[in-house]
Order: structure tokens, then C-alpha cells, then sequence
């Protein structure tokens, strides 16, 4: 995760991380990224059952419900285990979480426990009654999933009509007081709406969203041929630069943020390096403590029957199940030789990626993509769009 708006406009200075000592106990959300000990971020698929059929889910979401979900009495002890292990955010995910009728309980559960309880949606079922309760609850933010306008987006979420839902639970969260930020998936399909999408931002006063680059697992592993070039990704991501700073110089700061490609912190570094070379210095330090893609170590997944991954696209490989063991336990069990790899990648990497100078800011970007394409998960992330003049030394 990449905050081009913390890092490209200044809204984020290396003391704002050091000053809360870098724990995540103490930092405030905006900030996590920066944390020192990484404890772990957790993504809970509480329901592989969803209302949509969106092209590229990762979770290979269905429109029945399944027979091994979590009941209500696991996700209480899990949530128990999270909070004693210091686990700062749980984000409950799907499907579609609002498909679950406990979800308000265990979101209120987490918050009671101490924890910053935050949900990924399509947005389609939060109705205003809906948007109380999960204001009521304490809920710490809402990220509703957008793939362009509405013709795009429908055709993407495969049902007509998803886009104005979806606006409509945008725009019941802000009713009701909940922080709401929007996530976009960019592929060749939709990335020239991106401008859009910051139009959207501006014109119904959203303050977050989040582009993720395409990740090949589940559904999205069909639509490798649908990502981006290497040279489409660096337009995508200069559009986004550049319409970050745009709102920002019109005094509408909004927080923008890129997901799932570590090349991106490298590149907007280089970039700042031309435009702003003292702004760059506080960039790399703070690219540095952000140490790049955490898989398996700063965020990781529970899916909908409790086993455990390494993020939420590793499900071909889980490290065991809350069932069993407790997730803290599981964790933190370094005799899994995977788990151990993973906590320490950058030791394990190879070719371009072994020797690349922004190793310690990257961490070998994401390792499910590298073995989506060659059957190798330390092989280099195909999707890396740095030149090899760019990674060597200078």
C-alpha cells in the first residue's frame, strides 16, 4: 500500500510516524503502513456468499451460501485471539460481508475488543437503516468497491444497476457519519476512468480511495491477459500522481492510495527526485519504514471456514485453521518453511528482484503473481514495471 497523497503531497512527514513511537497500538490509521513491529493487519472472509458476480474476485464468491462458514461463536473467540495477539485492524470482507446477518455483532465485538473494525463491500445492500447500525457499532471505515462509471462498472459487478446502488451506500455511509473511501481495480478495461474516478471523488465529496493493480488469483487469475503493460501502469500511475496533486492544489486534499504493486513507492520516489529532491530524501525514509509487501508478515486472512493465508490471495495455500489452532499460534509458527520465508522474503527472492537496489522499499513486490505466471513463487513479480536501468545501482 502506497500513499501517494501522504507521500507525493506532504501530507505525511517521517516525524507524524516517529512520534507515536512506530507501534501499531498507538498510530492512528492513516499512519499503520509506517508501523514498526507489523502485527499483522487481518482480513477475515466471513462469507464466501455474494449478491453480485463480479469478473475478476479473487474469492471466487458465490451466490448461495456455503456449509463451513464460521458461526457467530468462532468469530467471537478469533476475534478474542486477534485482540490479545495485537492484531490494530480487522477488516471483514467477503462475498459480500453485509450478507452475513451476524456481521454488526462481530464488527461491534472487534471495536469493544480494542480494535479498528473496517469493511470491503460492494456497497449495494447498505441501506440507510443499515448505515446507522453500522454507525452505531463504531465502525472505522467503509471501502465500496467501484470499477468505473456505470456501464463499466455494471458489466464488471455483472448486474445492472450495481453502480447507482453502490452510490447510494456511499452516500448513506456519509449520511450516517462513517468514514468512506472507494477501491478500484485498474486493468485494460477501465483505466482511462480513472479521471473519472477522481471526478466522482471531488463531486460527492468521497475522501479515500484506493487503486489496486490486478492481482492474478481466483476469478482475476482469468484475466492476466486484461492487465495492464508495463508502460499502461506507468501512465495509470502518473494519471493518478497527478490528479492526486490536482485536488490537492484546488485545497481538496483527499487521501489517495495504490495497492498491491510495490513498484509504485520506487517510482514515484524517481519522480520526486526531478520535481522535489528534498521531498524525495523524507520519501525514501518513509518508503523505507513502510518495508514494502507484507504478505505472510503485516497483513494476513482468515477465509470463510477459518483457514489461514498469507493474504486474501493465497487461498491455494493455507497454513492451518482457527478450528485448530489459534491464528496467534499459527502465525507466528515459523516451522512452517513457507510461513518462515515469508516473514523474511528479501532473503529468498531471485533473479532481477535478488539484486534490485529497492529491495528493502519493495520486498520482492508480490510473490502470488510471480507464481500465478512461472511456478515459482520467488521468482521476480511479472507485473514489476521498473526498467532494469531503473533497479540497478547508480
Amino acid at each position: 500500500m502506497i500513499g501517494i497523497s501522504k507521500l507525493y503531497c506532504g501530507t505525511v512527514e517521517p516525524s507524524d510516524a516517529l512520534r507515536y513511537g512506530r507501534s501499531s497500538s498507538n498510530l492512528p490509521s492513516h499512519l499503520l503502513q509506517f508501523s514498526l513491529d507489523k502485527k499483522p493487519v487481518v482480513v477475515w472472509n466471513i462469507t464466501r456468499q455474494c449478491n453480485l458476480k463480479c469478473v475478476h474476485c479473487y474469492a471466487h464468491a458465490k451466490s448461495t451460501p456455503v456449509d463451513d462458514e464460521l458461526s457467530t461463536s468462532d468469530g467471537i473467540k478469533l476475534i478474542d485471539d486477534l485482540a490479545h495477539f495485537g492484531a490494530p485492524v480487522l477488516l471483514f470482507s467477503g462475498g459480500e460481508p453485509l450478507m452475513r446477518k451476524d456481521l454488526p455483532e462481530l464488527a461491534g465485538y472487534a471495536v469493544t475488543k480494542g480494535m479498528r473494525a473496517v469493511i470491503s463491500t460492494n456497497g449495494t445492500l447498505i441501506t440507510e437503516q443499515a448505515a446507522k447500525t453500522l454507525k452505531e457499532i463504531g465502525l472505522s471505515y467503509v471501502g465500496i468497491s467501484i470499477d468505473g462509471m456505470e456501464d463499466i462498472n455494471d458489466r464488471f459487478r455483472g448486474v445492472r444497476g450495481a453502480f447507482n446502488s453502490a452510490l447510494d451506500g456511499i452516500r448513506n455511509c456519509m449520511t450516517a457519519g462513517i468514514k468512506v473511501g472507494l477501491r478500484f481495480t485498474i486493468n485494460k478495461k477501465n483505466f482511462l476512468e480513472i479521471p473519472r474516478i477522481f471526478k466522482l471523488l471531488e463531486e460527492m465529496e468521497i475522501p479515500r480511495v484506493c487503486f489496486y493493480h490486478l492481482v492474478y488469483a481466483g476469478r482475476g487469475s482469468t484475466l492476466i491477459e486484461e492487465d495492464l503493460t508495463h508502460e499502461e501502469t506507468r501512465s495509470a500511475v502518473d494519471t493518478i500522481i497527478d490528479h492526486t496533486q490536482q485536488l490537492h492544489d484546488k485545497g481538496k486534499e483527499k487521501e489517495v492510495l495504490t495497492v498491491d504493486n510495490h513498484s509504485d513507492g520506487p517510482y514515484l520516489y524517481m519522480r520526486l527526485l526531478k520535481e522535489n529532491p528534498a521531498r524525495a530524501r523524507e520519501v525514501l525514509e518513509l518508503l523505507k519504514m513502510n518495508e514494502g509487501n507484507n504478505s505472510g508478515r503485516g497483513i494476513g486472512c482468515i477465509s470463510w471456514n477459518g483457514d489461514v493465508h498469507a493474504d486474501q490471495f493465497w487461498r491455494h495455500y493455507s497454513f492451518g485453521n482457527i478450528k485448530k489452532r489459534p491464528f496467534s499460534e499459527i502465525w507466528a509458527d515459523v516451522s512452517n518453511p513457507l510461513m518462515k520465508q515469508l516473514k523474511e522474503k528479501k532473503k529468498y527472492v531471485k533473479g532481477r528482484c535478488a539484486s534490485c537496489r529497492w529491495l528493502d522499499i519493495c520486498a520482492g513486490n508480490f510473490r502470488v503473481r510471480a507464481e500465478a505466471i512461472t511456478g515459482d513463487v520467488w521468482a521476480p513479480d511479472p507485473a514489476c514495471y521498473l526498467t532494469d536501468q531503473e533497479i540497478s545501482e547508480q
